[in-house]
């Protein structure tokens, strides 16, 4: 085998990489004939760097395939780019729509982001943040308030900026965005209530808190009308999905023939639940009104179309992000609570 040596030029020597084999700030500020300071204001999107600046140094980035050395720069900085998101579930499109929202608008500011699985599990919620909080993040965004003890001190001993979303907070609790999960539940409850029902069923799986805030919504309204001694409800700890709102359906009017409305506490669950009554010939909302919540996709689609509320999930992402990156930057926020609402939307199923 034969080797040839080909000498080093002088080109040569400026293109080779460090002894680490990564390409540095220095090696893109040379590359766009910029200070390295300049492509470090550059690349964190400082609106004080000229936009000609800005567009030659991102040039010279991607010709190079420079990756930035986050660990350095919070090091050098003592502020961390990321931004850790929890959220219970990836497999449910409420809580990916939020997430996608959310990531977008912290990747604008600047931000990174490192997603958390909860499972519905606070133990988990705390092991997951005490985890992460080790890596000094900038901020966190946290789905609902339903926090350990041990969990809640971390929060408040670490002195990170977190926004609590999905679900609304007193304001001497802390900040959050999201709505009033009971007075959605009331809001359906009444819905059927004033369709001339009087025998209603609640059918809810997964009994996370912002279901069982569904449910109180549900009660309370049943007890102002003075029904709630005519009223059932059907709950079970498994996930939420098509296939056990069927299950749930067919096991309620076994027990409860006389029920003349359900209110799902999911739009998945109640799906199952109409393609149930479709299978038996159970007449919709003839025989027995139906209504969800969430309004998933496919929902519109249903035979007859599904009645549900419609939860703003991007809004409460990109409203929660927004939110958060103020208080990152330091910024005053005298509105510590922020209900954006939700939507009763009412189709053929009611």
């Amino acid at each position: 085998m034969v080797f040839t040596l080909v000498p080093m030029t002088e080109t040569s020597k400026r293109d080779r990489p460090r002894s680490t084999g990564r390409v540095t700030l220095a090696d893109v500020a040379q590359q766009a004939g910029v200070s390295p300071i300049t492509v470090s204001r550059a690349l964190r999107g400082d609106r004080n760097v000229a936009a000609e600046l800005v567009e030659r140094v991102r040039a010279a980035a991607a010709a190079l395939a420079y990756v930035p050395d986050l660990a350095a720069r919070s090091l050098a900085s003592r502020r961390s780019d990321t931004v850790v998101v929890l959220v219970p579930s990836l497999s449910n499109r409420v809580f990916t729509d939020l997430l996608e929202a959310a990531q977008r608008d912290l990747m604008v500011s600047g931000y990174q982001t490192l997603f958390g699985v909860t499972h519905y599990d606070a133990t988990e919620e705390e092991r997951l943040l005490r985890s992460y909080l080790a890596h000094r993040p900038a901020g966190l965004l946290l789905t609902g308030t339903d926090h350990t003890a041990a969990c809640r001190r971390l929060l408040r001993e670490s002195q990170v900026p977190h926004v609590h979303l999905m679900e609304t907070l007193p304001p001497a609790k802390g900040y959050s965005v999201g709505f009033s999960q009971t007075d959605a539940g009331r809001a359906v409850t009444q819905h059927l209530l004033d369709r001339g029902r009087r025998r209603l069923a609640f059918v809810a799986a997964q009994l996370d808190p912002r279901v069982m805030q569904r449910a109180e919504g549900f009660r309370l309204c049943l007890a102002q009308a003075g029904l709630r001694e005519q009223s059932c409800e059907l709950l079970d700890p498994q996930p939420s999905s098509i296939a056990l709102g069927a299950e749930m359906f067919e096991r309620l009017l076994a027990t409860h023939p006389g029920v003349d409305a359900i209110f799902f506490c999911n739009d998945d669950l109640a799906q199952g639940g109409l393609l149930a009554a479709l299978r038996r010939g159970i007449a919709v909302p003839g025989r027995v009104a139906i209504a969800g919540f969430n309004d998933l996709e496919g929902s519109d689609q249903m035979l007859p179309a599904l009645t549900t509320i419609r939860t703003p999930r991007a809004e409460i992402g990109e409203r929660g992000a927004a939110l958060l990156v103020a208080l990152m930057n330091g910024e005053s926020r005298p509105g510590k609570c922020v209900d954006v609402g939700y939507e009763l939307v009412v189709r053929g199923s009611t």
